[in-house]
């Protein structure tokens, strides 16, 4: 009985987020070195992926779709994290890191990890299938926020430049919330069957949930988790800034790099969904991930940048409007006749591709 204590206790997800606790206490505020911010980076991450494998196991324990809600705000909670300590804690022009930060995470999801779950459920089970009523309802609102927060402020007149008026700001901030809370609503409770895989409850090899004392400590490490992420971030914020400079990339690749980071554990989570034949589940953590990023972080954003020095670019440019509604078109063919193919997934791959190569040589 003892050594099952111990070695529960062992564990390296109930080791991590001490550690990186102890790793913020005492290099927070000191000038910062290569081993020092070397030692934040790493403590960075490691919070990054034991933060989100916590909200897995709480996401578990509720079940679906709840469980993708928990998990999708969790990594919403870390994006703006490090979005906002960013913006305050690195030099340079940071209006427009709220905007690359969460066009990335729509690119990334919608097409890095929608495009690698249906090529690996396409290679594994050939043909996969999900729930059209469900999935074209997430469609439909992510395009609605995108459109609201990323495109329409390119073409408002009454500020100079890609911003928003105070007044349209907290409209596009309300406009978001409202959608994001009516489509949770409706995965949740009102119909909550659009969003369960096909078969649900025939013969499905489940995992046991964990136990309601697992489900609280892991609740317990998220919060210390998060608190870890953000504090790191605001730390290791100028050394990220320097890096992207020294290898003369736009600024905007500061975004992708976040992005990249908060979604890195998620889209482990979506490709092992796609390999079990749960698509559906996959879409869930996907689509519901890149609505969460838009309709909850633009909010936060808009209400923290009372506090924040200067404008706040969100308008994207003609490039990035083309991809956006390139990504739209292509999501909406792929998920219109409830079932897909590895050919689908390479499409979607292909314009992920294009993505990460036009942001690092624009």
């Amino acid at each position: 009985m003892i050594d099952t204590l111990r070695s529960s206790w062992l564990r390296w997800e109930v080791i991590v987020p001490p550690l990186a606790l102890l790793v913020l206490a005492l290099t927070y505020g000191a000038e910062q070195n290569g081993v020092l911010t070397t030692i934040d980076a790493v403590a960075l991450i490691a919070a990054v992926v034991v933060a989100v494998h916590h909200a897995e196991v709480v996401a578990h324990r509720v079940g679906e779709p709840f469980g993708t809600l928990i998990l999708a705000i969790a990594v919403t909670v870390i994006e703006v994290g490090l979005i906002l300590m960013l913006m305050t804690g690195g030099g340079g022009d940071t209006s427009a890191l709220a905007r690359d930060t969460v066009f990335a995470a729509f690119m990334i999801v919608c097409n890095g990890v929608v495009g690698l779950c249906l090529l690996v459920g396409g290679l594994r089970h050939r043909v996969v299938e999900f729930k059209v009523e469900g999935v074209t309802a997430t469609l439909a609102t992510l395009s609605a926020v995108a459109t609201l927060s990323l495109v329409l402020p390119a073409f408002t007149t009454s500020t100079p430049g890609p911003t928003f008026s105070g007044p349209q700001l907290a409209f596009a901030g309300v406009a978001s919330l409202v959608l994001y809370g009516v489509f949770v609503v409706m995965q949740t409770v009102r119909h909550r069957d659009y969003f369960l895989p096909p078969g649900h409850g025939e013969e499905e090899d489940h995992a046991e949930p964990p136990s309601a004392q697992r489900a609280w400590i892991s609740l317990a490490l998220l919060l210390v988790s998060l608190v870890c992420v953000v504090g790191l971030a605001k730390t290791v914020s100028p050394a990220i800034e320097g890096a992207v400079d020294a290898i003369g990339a736009p600024a905007s690749v500061v975004g992708v790099v976040i992005a990249l980071l908060v979604l890195s554990p998620e889209t482990v989570a979506a490709v092992r969904a796609a390999k079990r034949n749960r698509v559906q589940t996959s879409f869930n953590l996907a689509l519901g991930s890149a609505l969460a990023s838009i309709g909850l972080t633009i909010p936060a954003i808009a209400v923290a940048s009372i506090w924040l020095d200067g404008p706040l670019t969100l308008g994207l440019g003609g490039k990035e409007m083309v991809m956006l509604a390139l990504t739209v078109v292509v999501t909406t063919l792929t998920v219109a006749p409830g079932r897909a193919t590895l050919m689908q997934g390479t499409v979607h791959l292909t314009i992920f591709g294009a993505f990460l190569f036009l942001a690092v040589t624009p």
